[in-house]
């Protein structure tokens, strides 16, 4: 029986899709990555946007980008995170339009 062509392509990439859906499944993660969209932000603008501690805040970013998620590059003092990856935005917008309508 042959297998289907799209079958294998997910076989071979489905440590890196469950990454990112594990890291999607936290809602602060999810609700960080949805104001990142926008464009990006200071860790103590995401604190505000998100009603999360300082603390908080930057433990789930530190996580994301090392997943690849984000990423961050200093603007003075501070250090300034955006989405890191094209396919990343490209399913937040999907997320975004089929959950979040409203």
């Amino acid at each position: 029986m042959r297998r289907d062509v799209s079958i294998n392509k997910i076989e071979n990439s489905c440590d890196e899709v469950c990454l990112i859906l594990k890291s999607l499944s936290h809602p602060l993660r999810l609700l960080v990555l949805g104001h990142l969209l926008k464009g990006s932000k200071t860790v103590g603008e995401l604190v505000g946007l998100c009603e999360a501690s300082q603390s908080q805040m930057s433990q789930f970013l530190i996580r994301m980008k090392f997943e690849g998620l984000v990423s961050s590059e200093k603007d003075g003092k501070f250090q300034v995170y955006s989405l890191a990856d094209k396919r990343l935005i490209r399913l937040i917008k999907t997320i975004q339009d089929e959950y979040c309508r409203g």
